[in-house]
This record gives C-alpha cells, structure tokens and sequence, in this order.
C-alpha cells in the first residue's frame, strides 16, 4: 500500500460556508512573464519565418526534424503530412469506431432547424446557422497521444460543415504524428495534418505559413506552452474554444456508494496528470473514512501511481450535510461531475454549474472521455460557471436574417 501522508486527500468534516471557498481552490494556474515573453517570441518568430521557422523551432524545442514533402496536387514542398491507414491494434481499431459512431450520434442531434418569427405584421426575423469556414485542431501527443481529442473534435467539425479542418499534433521522433492519431484523421477524412506541436503550432494556424493554412478559431487542450500561445492567438483575431485549466473531477456520494467504485472514479481522473484535482463529498464520515482507505489501496495497483499520488496532495474529502452539497457544488463548479447517489437526477437539476454530469454508481467520467457520446472538451478552473463545453455549435455561427 502507498504511504498518505496527512497532507494527501485529507477529510475536511462539516466545514461552515464561510470555509467553503478556500476548500474549492484549484491549484493555480502556472503562469509568469518569462513564459509570457517566450510564447510572444514564438508567436512572431513563426509570423515572420512561416515554414522555416517551424523547421527550426521544432529542431530547438524538440529535438526533432521536420521534413518537407512533395504537395501532390500542387508544385511546392509542404510541411503536411500524406495520411494514410496505418498498422494498428484490430481491437483499437474497433474502439475507434466505436467512439466515433456515438458520437456522431449524439453531436448530430444538436443540428437546429431555423427559428422563423413574425414580430411585427410582416415583419418576419429568423435565426439560421452557417459553420465556421476553417478551424484548427490542437491534438497532445507525446508518452499518451490524445487520439480521443481528434474524435471529439474533428467528428462536430465535419458535422458543422466546417470548409477547412487542420490538425496538429507533436511530431514522434520519425516527424509524424502518431499513428493512432493519423488513423483517426485518416478514419475522419481528415487531410491537412501537420506534425507540429507546442506553441509554434498555435502560432502557425493563427498566422498561417507557407503550408499551414491560417484559421478563425482554435480547439484542443495543451501544455502551458500551447495554453499561453491560444490565449495570445486570440488578440490576433483568432476566436478559441475556451480558457484551459488542470483537469477535474468531483464525486458526490452518499452512504449507499460503494468506496470501491469512488475511489475507483477518483483515482481514474488522478492519474490524467500530477495537477489533477479530485473533490469528494460525501454525506457521512465513516463513509469518507472508507474512501480514502479505498484510494489509498487501489492507487498501489496504478502503473501510473507516482502521478496520481501527486495529484493526490490537492484533492480533498468533503463532509457535508445532504442539503448543502448542491450548493458547494456550485461553489466548485466542476468539469466533471459524478453523482453516485440516491435520487441522482433531483440532485443533477439543482446543479448550474458543471461541464458534464455522470449520473449513478455505473457512469464513470472514463466512459464520456471516450465513447458515451458527450464531448470531453470541457471548461475548468470553475469557467463552467460561463461556459460550455464543446459542442455542434461550437464549430457553427448563428446569423440573424429579417425581411420586412
């Protein structure tokens, strides 16, 4: 079993309300001027330089060469990548389309009919939707490619209309992305796929270059780096999907949760990353005790647990009486929110700020990671108290249409 030390998930017991903002504190976001000023020199490096300085940032920043190619249908090198159908797992391959078939399930019943309104004798006004024309896909890649964010991004995209779709993700030490993502693209009918990361990635949709096409709006999580450079990329004009933070999870569970399956959901969202956070609350002490027991013991099966045990030091164990849970929820505003208690759905309506809510013992935030068929790009650090997460609309503009 893992060592906790008192610092490590501690059980906070009927905490008073004055007490309840300090308890929902997220760890902060890492920020300072030094990264400010280096993301700006990125920013204007690749704005000048276009290809060469990709070439040359990607080289100094990764340790990796980016290699021009032949544009088949026209006569120039290009930074894109051909997409093609690589080797993977049948088994992965089948995961894949299951995700993708739900999910273009679930975003395609979000399309609209235009709303038609006679406000005035004769005067008709209606609300019609165009796509926006070129959007741009930031997907990590790294030691965990997130070839679930080319899913629940490229997957809307293609279902708004959008003319334009360019992707990009950290080149592998061959200069590709990785193959899990190129056959996710390639499944997609996704083309424009550059083997490009970080901020110099950012920077290149948001100005464009020589073979990276420029875009109204950028999606997709990131480091600090690709976080800084989205906010940067917006006071060039560029719109973004929404402000990034440290994933999250709470967990509400009253007496009759099984701690196995709590501690279960917690340690899932823990081992995402070391700054992580997980808030649990629960209605009963002993029920808190058995919890934490619970994570503690589970966590030393993680092959993951060195990072899930760091993301464990900022998570806490709430006690709360049954009538202020909603309430702090609130408070917390979390992006995911698991509601593993009796009468789920009455607590589920008195909820207004959350980026997804999984209802019951037996729906884990894994299972909207992946293939529910909700979408996993979802506010946090508390913007799901002004934000939403990504959905058909995301990837479309509405214009308001009158004739008189």
């Amino acid at each position: 079993m893992v060592s906790f030390s008192p610092s490590t998930c501690p059980i906070f017991e009927f905490p008073p309300q004055e007490e309840w903002s300090a308890l929902c504190q997220r760890p902060s976001l890492e920020t300072s001027t030094e990264l400010q000023h280096r993301v700006e020199e990125i920013m204007q490096r690749v704005a000048r330089g276009g290809d060469q300085a990709l070439i040359e940032c990607t080289q100094e920043i990764d340790g990796l060469t980016l290699s021009t190619q032949q544009e088949s249908t026209k006569n120039i090198e290009t930074l894109k990548q051909r997409v093609g159908q690589p080797e993977i797992d049948e088994a992965l391959r089948h995961s894949i389309d299951t995700a993708i078939h739900t999910i273009h399930t679930f975003h395609k019943a979000q399309a609209t009919t235009p709303t038609v309104v006679e406000t005035a004798p004769g005067v008709h006004c209606r609300l019609e939707t165009r796509p926006i024309q070129r959007v741009g896909l930031y997907i990590p890649g790294g030691s965990a490619p997130l070839f679930s964010s080319l899913i629940m991004l490229g997957v809307p995209a293609t279902l708004a209309g959008c003319e334009s779709i360019v992707v990009c993700s950290p080149p592998q030490p061959n200069g590709k992305v990785h193959p899990w993502i190129e056959a996710v693209a390639h499944r997609l009918g996704l083309s424009q796929v550059f083997p490009l990361g970080g901020a110099q990635a950012i920077a290149a949709m948001t100005f464009g270059t020589e073979s990276v096409p420029k875009v109204d709006k950028i999606f997709g999580p990131g480091n600090r780096f690709v976080t800084e450079a989205k906010g940067q990329a917006q006071r060039h004009g560029v719109a973004i999907d929404m402000p990034a933070g440290a994933s999250e999870l709470m967990i509400l569970a009253d007496g009759e949760a099984h701690a196995a399956f709590v501690a279960a959901d917690a340690l899932s969202q823990a081992e995402h990353g070391p700054d992580s956070q997980i808030l649990i609350v629960t209605d009963g002490v002993n029920k808190a005790t058995q919890i934490r027991e619970e994570v503690q013991e589970q966590l030393a099966t993680l092959p993951r647990h060195d990072i899930a045990l760091k993301a464990l030091e900022h998570s806490k164990i709430v006690v709360l009486n049954t009538s202020d849970i909603a309430a702090f929820t609130n408070s917390y505003a979390p992006e995911h929110l698991i509601i593993n208690m009796t009468g789920a759905d009455d607590i589920a309506a008195q909820i207004q700020h959350a980026g997804s809510i999984f209802l019951g013992a037996w729906s884990p935030e894994s299972a909207g990671d992946y293939a529910s068929g909700t979408n996993h790009t979802l506010p946090t650090h508390g913007y799901a108290r002004a934000y939403s997460g990504v959905t058909l609309s995301s990837f479309q503009k509405t214009v308001t249409i009158q004739h008189l």
